[in-house]
């Protein structure tokens, strides 16, 4: 008999009977994927902690770095003739600036040419170096060799002449200016400075004769052959005085005259340049950091707590490892330090923690603070190495998030605790699965069995019904 007709012949509704018994039979079951269900959940949770401990942890770094401390912004009276940056460890102070001469490219024109005129074959030499002040020697640069091109018919045309040269990276850039009369072929140095001038030699050696177009026409500076290119600039080292100080320079831009500041030259003038302490870049640093710890402490706090008006608790609540690490943040950031410094807490420079554990900056104590950065400075990277616990709050939050994110830290382990409970139960519910599937199975049995039973029952009944009414 199948199992779709039992109960058929005894009236007894013998499946919503094993559903029942077997529903009774996987409440171990529900209540471990419901438990499962919560482990999930705090798995999630304890995710994002772990993000945002990373991000609190990359904002405290920062903290515990010099150059965070050593900005400095740089300001110029006159930007048209000196544009500066600020970078890190920069002096403060007012510079003088009296810039004489830009740096510059040497560059030099040829002849004119018609259109379609042809080269001829034959080969440009080309040579980086420096011309004395006469133009009577020139030395070559060091660390730079001389660069051949060989031109060929039919690719003799300034086109052509120009592209190779392009494809050489002899360091000179080569363009062709036009005009109603022709083309010329103009070379300049691609970098400026004296010592990135040069001299084109160039075979044959000559024009093969007056009007006709050859090689020789870009030739200038080759020793034993006369310059037909024109030079209309020399290459030259940038001239000026900081504070009355002269200085040169290959390039227009100058990072070396003065640590951390950086002078972009623009034309010959004066200029005074400022640099000062880049309170806005601090401001940045230290409110981020503020930011990244609310973050963490706010996420922890809305995990762990208990809605008595909803009596509802959060996934957290309860939860040790998450207590914990809420105690230690807040105690890591409220504990302050005793090193030296006029700042010890940070209430002290505008940073108040509520009674919620996030903190709050007063945005004028703090401003006014940052004006001490020495001591700021220690309230925040400064080292105890006698005490580690007395150290800056950023050391000691760098110190304790590495900590808590390690391979053997707390979140981990506690992470990993949950996994394996996880897994646990899910091994659990499996064999429970197998051990009601066989509990059902028993049990349509024995109903299957009660059923025909009783169905034999009511037709031995019928038959002794109808006998005696027969007899009788």
């Amino acid at each position: 008999m199948g199992i779709s007709s039992a109960g058929l012949g005894s009236n007894l509704n013998v499946e919503a009977i094993v559903q029942k018994l077997v529903s009774v039979e996987r409440t171990p079951i529900d209540n471990l994927n419901a438990a499962s269900d919560k482990i999930k959940t705090k798995i999630s949770v304890f995710g994002k902690v772990q993000a945002s401990l990373s991000a609190l942890r990359d904002a405290a770094a920062k903290l515990t770095k010099p150059d965070t401390w050593q900005g400095v912004t740089a300001t110029s009276s006159d930007a048209t003739v000196v544009g500066v940056t600020g970078g890190s460890g920069a002096a403060e102070g007012s510079y003088a600036m009296n810039v004489e001469r830009l740096a510059a490219s040497q560059s030099l024109s040829s002849p004119m040419f018609a259109k379609g005129d042809k080269l001829g074959g034959g080969s440009l030499t080309l040579e980086l170096g420096e011309w004395s002040a006469d133009r009577s020697s020139f030395t070559s640069k060091a660390g730079s060799s001389p660069k051949s091109i060989t031109i060929e018919p039919p690719r003799d045309s300034l086109e052509d002449v120009r592209d190779r040269i392009n494809a050489a990276g002899g360091g000179v850039v080569a363009s062709l200016v036009n005009d109603v009369s022709g083309s010329r072929l103009v070379i300049r140095s691609r970098e400026t400075g004296a010592e990135n001038g040069f001299r084109i030699t160039t075979n044959p050696p000559t024009s093969p004769g007056q009007g006709q177009p050859s090689l020789a026409d870009l030739s200038f500076g080759g020793p034993g052959q006369p310059s037909r290119m024109t030079e209309d600039l020399r290459a030259a080292n940038a001239k000026l005085t900081v504070n009355g100080l002269a200085i040169t320079s290959a390039t227009n831009t100058i990072d070396s005259a003065i640590d951390g500041v950086t002078f972009t030259l623009q034309k010959a003038g004066a200029a005074t340049v400022t640099a000062s302490q880049d309170k806005e870049a601090l401001k940045k640093v230290i409110t981020e950091f503020v930011t990244a710890y609310n973050a963490a402490i706010g996420l922890l706090r809305d995990n762990t707590k208990y809605d008595a008006e909803n009596k509802t608790a959060a996934a957290l609540q309860g939860d040790s490892t998450a207590v914990s690490l809420t105690s230690r943040l807040r105690g890591a950031v409220s504990a302050g330090t005793t090193l030296p410094g006029a700042f010890a807490h940070l209430p002290d420079i505008g940073l108040t923690m509520g009674v919620n554990g996030a903190i709050t900056i007063n945005d004028s104590k703090f401003t006014k603070a940052l004006a001490q950065r020495a001591d700021m400075k220690q309230l925040f990277m400064g080292i105890d190495k006698d005490h580690p616990d007395n150290s800056g709050i950023a050391v000691k939050l760098r110190t304790m998030t590495d900590q808590i994110l390690g391979m053997d830290g707390a979140l981990t382990t506690r992470t990993k605790g949950l996994q394996d409970n996880l897994k646990s139960n899910g091994k659990r519910v499996e064999a429970l699965e197998d051990r009601v599937a066989s509990y059902e199975k028993r049990l349509r049995r024995q109903y299957t069995a009660l059923d025909t039973s009783m169905s034999g029952l009511g037709q031995k009944q019928g038959l002794v019904d109808k006998l005696s009414k027969m007899v009788g």
